[in-house]
């Protein structure tokens, strides 16, 4: 992705953090991001290293991209991300993933299978199920 791509995603969503994988296509998981500290990263890098700009690939690895073309300079983030995030598999029991939020505090974990992502299971998510066990209406839930 690029700076602009980035951005573009931060503007359209308003999730705490992203799961980063290797691609599109492969969905190997390599981590995961805070949406502060993409904010902060690109706001410095515009500021701070020249030639950073919307059409600069946004980098989570230490290597340079392999069709490195003489466009602009790549920003590199490897610093922001946390490459051992909690991780569940998608046979993980119901059970053990609640236990997991409350022992853990937890604010989402990432759903893989064969180091590939899936999908993220949040808090809210983990209190809806929560409830419906409790027969409640999920609707009615108040997240604190």
């Amino acid at each position: 992705m690029t700076v602009d791509d980035v951005e573009q995603l931060l503007k359209e969503t308003e999730h705490n953090g992203y799961p980063v994988v290797v691609s599109r296509e492969s969905q190997y998981l390599v981590g995961f991001v805070l949406r502060r500290d993409l904010n902060l990263a690109i706001a410095n890098a515009k500021r701070m290293v020249d030639g950073i700009c919307g059409q600069s690939l946004v980098l989570f690895t230490s290597g340079t991209p392999t069709q490195q073309t003489l466009g602009p300079p790549p920003l590199k983030l490897k610093k922001i991300l946390d490459m051992a995030p909690i991780t569940i598999t998608d046979q993980t029991p119901m059970e053990t993933i609640v236990d997991m939020f409350r022992k853990l505090g937890l604010r989402q974990t990432l759903v893989t299978h064969n180091g590939r992502l899936l999908g993220v299971i949040t808090k809210k998510d983990v209190l809806r199920h929560v409830k419906q066990m409790d027969n409640e209406d999920p609707n009615s839930v108040l997240f604190n």
